[in-house]
């Protein structure tokens, strides 16, 4: 009996063997790459609560734009609406899916029947009007400006974000929101092409300025809160 407690005391109080060492390296091998598997990329940012009232936010941030009269700029003969500035800002803050949801609500409720448009106008009559390529183009320029704001913000230093986010701006706003504009044109009061290009382009100016303050301010909001378009992953468990 005492020699029997006498070997099994010796064998619990051996010092491991070389298997017994390596069978417990597997097992902390096991534990580690939990505590490893941490992922600081930006990652995109996704349709959650905050997304829903951000959407909810630039929707009603588009219905403001939109009624607010034209600013008269004297000898120029074109007044400045703000609504190319809000789909722009839209897109810029809230990248593409978000922002372009944003701006797929306001047309909604303008074609349902609300007067949000400009001048108040409403309903799917405004289609067959000299402002339908312009409104036709402001779901695409979100979506186009705000996919490439989130390639910017998360790829870009940060030295070139506002250089980069003035030239996404400025080439959305003249190969989507004035193309699609002078097409309107065109399809709808049957203008040939220089034409509508002329009456197009006395708004030209003011979009680009409008560009301008739209990426000041974006950029603002990014760096004030790195978080709203795009996020970093969190540790994997």
């Amino acid at each position: 009996m005492t020699d029997n407690t006498t070997v099994r005391t010796a064998a619990q109080d051996a010092p491991p063997t070389t298997r017994d060492r390596r069978t417990d390296s597997v097992g902390a091998a096991d534990i580690r790459p939990a505590a490893r598997g941490v992922d600081a990329r930006p990652a995109a940012r996704g349709v959650d609560a905050q997304s829903v009232a951000l959407v909810a936010v630039f929707t009603s941030l588009l219905v403001a734009a939109a009624v607010v009269p034209g600013i008269p700029v004297g000898g120029l003969g074109v007044p400045i609406t703000l609504q190319t500035l809000a789909v722009v800002l839209t897109g810029l803050v809230l990248g593409p899916l978000r922002g372009g949801l944003a701006v797929a609500l306001y047309l909604l409720l303008g074609f349902v029947g609300l007067p949000v448009f400009s001048a108040g106008q409403s309903g799917l009559q405004v289609l067959s009007g000299p402002t339908a390529g312009y409104l036709v183009s402001f779901l695409l320029a979100a979506v186009v400006v705000g996919a490439a704001a989130r390639g910017v913000v998360r790829r870009a230093r940060r030295s070139l974000v506002v250089p980069l986010l003035l030239l996404a701006s400025f080439v959305t706003t003249v190969a989507v929101v004035h193309a699609l504009g002078v097409v309107g044109l065109m399809v709808n009061l049957r203008l040939p092409l220089p034409a509508a290009i002329a009456a197009d382009l006395p708004f030209l100016p003011g979009d680009l300025v409008k560009d301008v303050v739209a990426v000041v301010s974006a950029a603002a909001v990014h760096r004030a809160f790195p978080d709203v378009l795009v996020r970093t992953r969190r540790p994997r468990a």
